[in-house]
């Protein structure tokens, strides 16, 4: 049941964020930050996709992939068409990996050490759908400010 759940929010908010880096008017703004705004919402996007394909692909899918984190912050100026891209095969990825877990897993260890301590599955997998909806909200903000 909570991985249907997971599996549903995460394509929620996915496809939320989707439609966010899809709004932006001016593609260069997808790109800026101004004043107190550190993060452009391009490098969140960016840091959303390396989180979950780090955190569920490759550890939960087995998917090979590898995280770059410091670029996730620090390239700039990549396409609209190619951040929605990654969202897109993002939100595969996510759910395929899901798929692989049973309900009785969601109690067992998350093998790596992420948080301050070791946690379950079901506690880590939360972890990071709050972490979406998080930052989705930023983004949301950047665009709503930025985006002129």
């Amino acid at each position: 049941m909570l991985i249907q759940t997971l599996q549903t929010l995460f394509k929620r908010d996915l496809t939320s964020l989707k439609r966010e880096i899809n709004a932006y008017q001016n593609e260069a703004a997808i790109w800026s930050t101004d004043q107190q705004i550190n993060n452009s919402a391009g490098n969140l996007c960016l840091h959303l996709i390396g989180n979950l394909n780090t955190y569920i692909g490759a550890e939960i899918g087995k998917t090979n992939y590898v995280r770059n984190r410091d670029l996730e912050f620090s390239a700039k100026n990549i396409s609209k068409s190619e951040l929605i891209q990654k969202i897109d095969e993002t939100i595969t990825v996510v759910h395929q990996s899901l798929d692989l877990l049973r309900e009785e897993d969601l109690e067992t260890e998350y093998p790596l050490l992420v948080l301050d301590k070791k946690t379950s599955y079901d506690f880590f997998l939360v972890h990071l759908a709050s972490h979406l909806a998080y930052h989705l909200g930023q983004i949301s903000y950047h665009r709503r400010l930025l985006d002129a």
